[in-house]
């Protein structure tokens, strides 16, 4: 991902007050090498002081195809200046208020007697006089736009504006997704229908509409030495139960060969699935889930019942970096004030709370058939839920909680299942979660990200419904 950079000036003062640009351009040297730290590539502009140079970072930035402009705000200037950057390049755009220090210091800076000095130290430090100006004319035009304020070296300051970074390299990666659609929907499920051309109108990403013959045909061709690396990888990443039998466990080997293959072909960062057939298709379906969630674990998130908007968030959570596991409501302890939330599978191992059991169930409630699942608890520790709403006006919006994944007993089912506590409690949170009107399932991830959500949810341009 590429992101423009440029500070704004008033080229009036440069001959009028020494020092102050080579100052200034040191500031603007030191934010750059701090957000090209935070690994991204950046496109820098440099100081624009006049509507000239204005044009100039317009056109590189356009060139550059830059995803999103961060505009240092280094001391007053005519907004002239920086509307036709914006306007023209047509990316969001975050607006940095930093001064070099907390504070002035006064008794210092009256000291200097020469009040030719003592404006130039001024200018230095007057990055708020312009910030009224740019939003009255961005709120004017019609311009979204973002704000941090703060000082030089402030970490608060600094931890903002990594959030903004690390949301438009969510917005970036969902943007170059292309999710895969296996199967069909889990008949009756209304909740769970999801409208592709919305979510492509939001997300940016491409829909690949994967036929089951293609798995088969993949599948037919797997060989023994494949099955047997799977059945390696098997037992490197799981505790596989004793209680597996070889022929199951060939069988889920095989069929995650194949998903990898599948994978490849299309070029898949992501996938939704499900189907209920008879013969060598339920043969398939009814092995997926370890394969399914080995791929989970590298960063391609699977979803089973082809709860389209739950991979959606799915891949969210797993291009933030936090995991993203498949989850539905399962029960509430109301004497411990918790809630259940876990899933037959897919899972992401990589959030796992001990060691991941690949453990035979003989019997998917209800779905045909039997074979492997996943059994495991997400990390305790704090923890984010997010779902992707389509609501009846066909607008999308991102719901999103922060709770905590806490110690306690859990059902030993073949599923993963956690125990999750929220400050609004168990009772609070399910009307507070439900209203919000989400299909039932989430997506799973660990930290609280709440913010970066909202910051993603800003410069896609869509509401975000924080329900604690």
């Amino acid at each position: 991902m590429k992101a423009g950079i440029f500070s704004i000036g008033l080229d009036t003062y440069w001959p009028q007050f020494d020092g102050l640009l080579d100052n200034l351009n040191g500031y603007h040297a030191e934010i750059r090498g701090r957000i090209a730290g935070m690994g991204i590539e950046l496109v820098d502009a440099g100081m624009v002081d006049n509507v000239e140079k204005a044009a100039g970072a317009a056109s590189l930035f356009k060139k550059e195809e830059v995803e999103i402009i961060f505009l240092f705000i280094s001391t007053y200037a005519l907004s002239s200046t920086v509307l036709p950057v914006v306007q023209k390049t047509k990316v969001p755009v975050v607006m940095l208020n930093l001064q070099p220090v907390a504070q002035l210091d006064y008794e210092k800076f009256n000291a200097l007697g020469d009040r030719g000095v003592m404006t130039g130290v001024w200018l230095e430090h007057c990055q708020s006089c312009s910030v009224p100006e740019l939003a009255c004319v961005f709120n004017r035009t019609g311009i979204d736009y973002h704000l941090v304020t703060g000082y030089l070296h402030e970490e608060a300051a600094w931890r903002e504006i990594e959030d903004w970074v690390d949301a438009a390299k969510v917005l970036s990666g969902m943007r170059d997704n292309r999710v895969g659609v296996l199967g069909h929907y889990y008949c009756g499920m209304l909740d769970v229908y999801s409208d592709l051309t919305q979510q492509s109108s939001v997300f940016g990403n491409h829909f690949e509409i994967l036929e089951m013959c293609d798995l088969f045909d993949l599948r037919q061709a797997v060989t023994d030495e494949e099955v047997a690396t799977k059945l390696g990888e098997f037992e490197e990443r799981y505790d596989v139960s004793a209680e597996c039998e070889q022929a199951e466990l060939e069988r889920a080997a095989k069929t995650s060969v194949a998903l990898d293959k599948l994978v490849a072909k299309h070029r898949l960062g992501s996938m939704a699935y499900y189907y209920e057939g008879s013969g060598e298709y339920e043969n398939i379906v009814t092995s997926v889930i370890a394969g399914n969630t080995l791929l989970t674990g590298r960063n391609i998130p699977v979803a089973g019942e082809c709860e389209v908007k739950n991979v959606q968030a799915m891949k969210i959570m797993d291009l933030f970096g936090v995991g993203g596991s498949f989850s539905e409501f399962y029960l509430s302890d109301y004497v411990d004030d918790v809630v259940y939330l876990g899933h037959d599978g897919p899972a992401h191992f990589a959030i796992a709370e001990g060691e991941v059991s690949l453990v035979p169930l003989s019997v998917y409630h209800g779905k045909p058939g039997k074979g492997l699942s996943i059994q495991m608890t997400v990390q305790h520790g704090p923890v984010t839920l997010l779902s992707v709403v389509q609501r009846g006006d066909g607008s999308v919006v991102l719901q999103v909680a922060e709770g905590e994944s806490v110690e306690g007993p859990i059902m030993q089912i073949g599923n993963t299942n956690s125990r999750y506590r929220f400050n609004l409690g168990a009772k609070g949170f399910m009307n507070a979660w439900s209203k919000g009107a989400p299909a039932h399932h989430c997506a799973i991830g660990v930290g609280h990200i709440g913010d970066k959500i909202e910051k993603l949810g800003s410069l896609l341009g869509i509401e975000v419904n924080r329900v604690c």
